[in-house]
């Protein structure tokens, strides 16, 4: 029976998106990265325009709209109605019904005077003429109360103060009913008043659009950096890849070399040394004794696989020795040799097969060619701070013998050189002054045993 899938957790989940959020920041940020800066700068002034258009259209704005009418005024009041009696009466002054309290009001042809009675003030109190002070009778709670009095022009009569109320009253009425007529035309000629409610919710558009625009260009440039270190890395990487790998080829190619001695070399000795047993028997008994020197010198070269990256200079000597006896066997009194090394630098290192190929080349390219043969110098030194290791012959010069070679030895010596030392490690060829060539080898002088520490 088939079983379901377990349902996803929420630390799975989350996990997932976070991935997701990943990706998607590489992939915006490789994109910042392959655009350039000018149309990044761009980019970012359409999207500041477009947040600020963004800010004013749904739905991140609305407006709504709201229609009001001018209201009516309340109509003004209508004149009152003449009452029965007047509700002002104007007649001349009689005693009041004494009361306790309230006011007196008293109309007369020199006006109109409102006194407050006290509590035990006299009732012809009111009856008083205006202006003069009234005493206030005995439990009154204060002597000063106020008064309102109102002082007619003198000759003043009650009809002169009715016509005067009336005339108050029908300029208020009056006023009333202007008021309206302005209210209804303003009414008739504006029409209803609309009133336009906006209502944004995207003014935080163009900050927003800021802040992404800073923080893309501060992405765009630092993600720059980083995948500039990484290609970096990444080349230096397949940069010491292949200079490794380009060693092995150049430290395989030597070590052939060293292993093998060469057929024709091999051959011609062998014979030589034949000849000599039927003619010379001493001379093909030194011969043979060289010849089982330099195979014992180079032999172990084969088995030693972590030799082949430098060697001290009394191994190199080792096989260069028996190796130019061979020669003067055979070269009798053509060649001279001379090997100059002071017995201090025989254990500094040096890279193996060097002085080999130097010597054959001397001797094949230099002194052979030439009839009367020449002489061969193998010397060291040691010249500031560096090992100097030079082969010297007085043979026909560099390249104008007729075997001259291609010069693929002499660029194996210049290839190892640089893998092994880089730029502090030299090759130089120079003609003799005696006549000849001079080809020097140059490297950082330090012992074996400093070397592998």
């Amino acid at each position: 029976m088939p079983t379901s899938a377990p349902a996803p957790t929420p630390s799975s989940r989350w996990q997932g998106f976070a991935a997701a959020c990943v990706r998607a920041f590489h992939a915006y940020a490789g994109w910042l990265v392959s655009i350039s800066w000018w149309r990044f700068v761009l980019l970012a002034v359409l999207l500041l325009i477009l947040s600020a258009i963004l800010q004013n259209i749904p739905p991140f704005s609305w407006t709504t709209t709201h229609v009001t009418t001018v209201g009516d005024l309340p109509s003004p009041p209508r004149p009152p109605r003449a009452p029965q009696e007047p509700v002002v009466k104007i007649e001349k002054p009689k005693v009041e019904t004494r009361r306790k309290d309230g006011v007196e009001i008293t109309i007369d042809e020199r006006g109109v005077r409102i006194v407050p009675r006290r509590k035990g003030q006299a009732a012809d109190a009111a009856s008083a003429p205006p202006g003069t002070a009234s005493q206030p009778a005995e439990g009154a709670s204060e002597p000063d109360a106020p008064v309102v009095d109102i002082r007619l022009p003198p000759g003043t009569t009650s009809e002169t103060v009715r016509e005067a109320v009336e005339e108050a009253r029908r300029a208020i009425t009056e006023a009333i009913d202007e008021a309206k007529e302005e209210v209804q035309a303003a009414r008739d000629e504006h029409g209803p008043q609309v009133r336009v409610i906006t209502t944004r919710f995207g003014d935080f558009l163009p900050e927003l659009a800021f802040l992404w625009i800073v923080a893309s260009a501060i992405i765009k440039f630092t993600y720059k950096q980083q995948i500039k270190a990484e290609a970096q890395a990444a080349q230096a990487t397949e940069t010491a890849e292949a200079e490794s790998l380009k060693r092995q080829v150049v430290e395989a190619r030597m070590a052939a070399m060293q292993a093998q001695v060469e057929p024709h070399f091999l051959f011609n000795t062998l014979a030589s040394i034949d000849h000599l047993i039927e003619t010379d028997p001493p001379r093909a008994s030194v011969m043979q004794k060289n010849l089982i020197a330099l195979l014992r010198a180079s032999m172990p070269a084969l088995r030693d696989n972590g030799d082949v990256g430098g060697r001290d200079l009394a191994r190199e000597l080792a096989v260069t020795r028996p190796y130019l006896e061979i020669l003067k066997v055979r070269m009798e009194d053509r060649l001279q040799t001379e090997i100059a090394v002071p017995d201090g630098l025989l254990s500094a290192e040096f890279p193996p097969m060097m002085i080999q190929t130097l010597v054959e080349n001397a001797i094949k390219h230099g002194l052979e060619p030439k009839p009367e043969g020449g002489r061969l110098t193998v010397r060291a030194e040691v010249q500031h701070g560096k090992l100097a290791v030079t082969v010297a012959d007085t043979g026909v010069g560099f390249g104008k013998a007729a075997t001259a070679g291609t010069g693929v030895g002499l660029a194996n010596i210049r290839e190892r050189l640089q893998l092994l030392y880089g730029a502090k490690a030299s090759l130089t060829v120079r003609e003799n002054p005696g006549g000849g060539t001079v080809v020097a080898v140059t490297v950082p002088y330090k012992t074996v045993e400093e070397a592998a520490a």
